[in-house]
């Protein structure tokens, strides 16, 4: 008995050969919120003049893939997207077999499948500035690692709340110093051939419990390699009213 063909992915191609690989990939798990469309077109946005590969893997949605067609087809001609659509999570939340709970394995298997050595990462809720991946880009020349800052945005309200000093400040800096500091994923670029074992680890820790997990581990194993920090507001990144940054920002709490 034959089988149904089943997809599990697309490819919008820019104006060079898909064989010649990209300056930058940017690898995007996402679930199809709406937010989705914003962060994209903040890659599309970017005063970057080398070539940029989006490499989106999608977990379990919420929302339909081809209510994003006309987002995907209006990318630059300096920028190609790679879609992920496995018929299965492979995330422990919704039964798959990887710890983390944020997409399971798919920023490992992104970082690997895209075709660029150099990797940036934007969740599908917040938004780069136009010139995050020029400013990293620069920095993580003969270096393992770079990154920027974030402005921290109301998740309601957009407004804009202040740079993030407590938390993505670095190694051995802020309120993680003591376990190695931390510098967000949403901030940072890799050169993934320097660092290919320490990609396992966004497979392999759950994100948004106490201890280890899955981006703080990720840094750590990054964190002592040669790297340029860009002092610099680069990414608008979100959080809740619940969020313990609000207290810090608000002074209710001190570092």
């Amino acid at each position: 008995m034959s089988l149904p063909y089943l997809s599990t992915g697309r490819y919008y191609p820019d104006s060079a050969s898909p064989q010649t690989p990209s300056d930058v990939a940017v690898i995007m798990p996402t679930i199809l919120r709406p937010d989705l469309t914003s962060a994209v077109k903040s890659i599309y946005n970017q005063d970057f003049k080398g070539r940029i590969q989006i490499a989106i893997g999608v977990d379990v949605s919420v929302g339909n893939l081809n209510d994003f067609e006309e987002l995907f087809n209006a990318r630059p001609d300096n920028v190609s997207i790679l879609i992920s659509t496995l018929p299965y999570s492979t995330s422990a939340r919704h039964g798959g077999i990887y710890r983390s709970t944020d997409g399971g394995s798919l920023r490992t298997i992104l970082a690997y499948a895209t075709n660029s050595e150099i990797l940036a990462f934007l969740d599908d809720d917040n938004e780069y500035l136009p010139d995050h991946i020029s400013l990293l880009h620069a920095a993580i020349q003969g270096k393992v690692w770079s990154s920027g800052q974030r402005i921290l945005v109301d998740q309601d309200t957009l407004k804009h709340l202040g740079v993030d000093v407590w938390d993505s400040v670095g190694p051995n800096r802020g309120r993680f110093r003591e376990t190695g500091g931390f510098i967000d994923p949403n901030c940072l670029m890799v050169n993934k051939t320097k660092l290919e074992v320490a990609l396992a680890y966004w497979s392999r820790y759950q994100f948004g419990t106490e201890g280890e997990t899955s981006d703080r581990k990720f840094f750590r194993a990054i964190a002592t390699g040669k790297y340029e920090m860009v002092i610099k507001p680069t990414v608008l990144y979100k959080i809740r009213d619940t969020n313990v940054l609000h207290d810090f920002i608000t002074g209710r709490q001190v570092l």
